[in-house]
């Protein structure tokens, strides 16, 4: 095999709401058609995984006749909206489900982080289960050893190393994650959108990692993720997925224009239909509205004024302890901060079906420019509702130092005071 990961004719089908095969005639059915070396039948009526409407089938094509080659040492981004299907092609190359048919090949082990948690168990503390990844990967137990020091030292858990997972945070269990799933040597390491629940410091630490054992190991990547300026400094190349299927293959910088362009278009829709969400279903955003001063104004947001975001929600029942995450990006997906009442105050201890949300950011630090909202709905650490680019602004020139003047880089400004003082 001349690639690291060959993957040919690739596809899995899912009934809706069901879990497992289906129902006993589904399964008698099938046993008909195989036995007389037809087709599977539901396989010919399973429709595209289109968010957007409803469909006449039960059954949708998560993937459907995915075809990639992965050359040894290549570091491959793979990128498009919530249920293009990333997630279901990494889980059958990790092996975590089985492909409805075609194949894949691959040289090596394979590492996976694929969410918080991925492969520890929550009773064993985090040395133990570092040892039981290694074993789970065929390493010896002295091969471990040689490299537990390493890994305790790059997540940062020495402290706790010896306390059961199940008390870890989200934050350390990712980094603990990573640190097993990269320092214990599998040829391809597979890494899903988690390392945006690490901090900003362990984000940096971690793609620098990957570049790493990338160039100087020649070790095969598939990072995921919708944060573009990880994708453009890490990857060598770009998979953009749309409803199951490959519509992109080749050049980074390409590869996020088109997703981009294609991300921006359905901000034509209002927010309460969109469908290329992650959830959705008992709650939703309904709708943005994004102004300075008084709401009856609804203002342009301004540069070193207050900026108000009343984002609206309906929900099916009351929920409790609800964290809701604001995110502010330009338009090509770089996050200029961050809002959420979990970081600011704490969580909603329980908020009713109908109502809104208002976020205000005092003295707005964004210079001119459009940028671009991500929203986020979360119940006890559950995600409810997920969309990107949900709204998009304008925020206009103003005196945010209060001197008339604004530095000419595109930056996030900062209230401060320089002082001289001689010696």
């Amino acid at each position: 095999m001349d690639h690291t990961i060959e993957i040919k004719s690739l596809s899995k089908l899912y009934r809706l709401g069901v879990i497992g095969t289906g129902t006993l005639s589904h399964d008698l059915n099938r046993w008909w058609y195989k036995v007389r070396g037809k087709e599977d039948p539901y396989m010919k009526i399973g429709e595209s995984n289109v968010r957007d409407g409803q469909g006449e089938s039960d059954y949708v094509w998560a993937l459907k006749d995915i075809n990639l080659q992965v050359p040894q040492g290549e570091v491959l981004g793979i990128i498009g909206k919530n249920g293009a299907g990333k997630s279901t092609l990494l889980k059958i190359l990790s092996k975590v489900t089985g492909p409805s048919r075609g194949s894949i090949k691959y040289q090596g082990r394979i590492g996976s982080l694929l969410e918080v948690g991925t492969g520890f168990h929550p009773e064993l503390t985090g040395r133990e289960n570092i040892f039981l990844n290694g074993a789970i990967l065929g390493m010896t137990k002295s091969e471990i050893k040689g490299k537990l020091d390493e890994i305790i030292d790059f997540a940062g858990v020495a402290r706790y190393v010896d306390t059961p997972v199940k008390r870890y945070s989200s934050g350390m269990k990712v980094r603990l994650g990573f640190a097993v799933a990269a320092h214990l040597e599998p040829e391809i390491l597979v890494v899903d959108e988690v390392l945006a629940v690490g901090d900003a410091e362990f984000q940096k630490k971690a793609v620098g990692k990957m570049q790493d054992v990338s160039k100087k190991d020649g070790r095969t990547i598939l990072f995921v993720s919708h944060n573009m300026a990880s994708i453009q400094n890490l990857c060598s190349r770009v998979v953009v997925m749309e409803e199951g299927g490959i519509v992109y293959d080749g050049e980074v910088s390409d590869g996020i224009q088109q997703y981009l362009s294609s991300s921006l278009k359905n901000l034509k829709t209002q927010l309460r239909d969109r469908e290329d969400r992650k959830g959705g279903k008992h709650f939703r955003f309904k709708d943005v509205r994004v102004y300075s001063g008084a709401e009856g104004e609804l203002t342009s947001p301004q540069t070193g004024k207050d900026l108000k975001i009343k984002v609206s929600y309906e929900a099916v029942k009351q929920l409790e302890n609800v964290v809701i995450r604001i995110i502010l990006v330009t338009h090509d997906g770089t996050v200029k901060f961050v809002c959420n009442n979990f970081h600011s105050s704490e969580t909603f201890k329980a908020i009713g079906t109908r109502g809104y949300f208002l976020c205000t950011v005092p003295n707005l630090p964004l210079i001119r420019g459009r940028y671009f909202i991500h929203l986020t709905c979360m119940s006890n650490r559950d995600i409810l509702d997920d969309i990107e680019f949900a709204h998009e602004f304008d925020v206009v020139e103003g005196d945010f130092y209060r001197t008339g003047k604004l530095p000419v880089i595109n930056s996030v400004l900062v209230d401060h005071n320089i002082i001289q003082v001689s010696s």
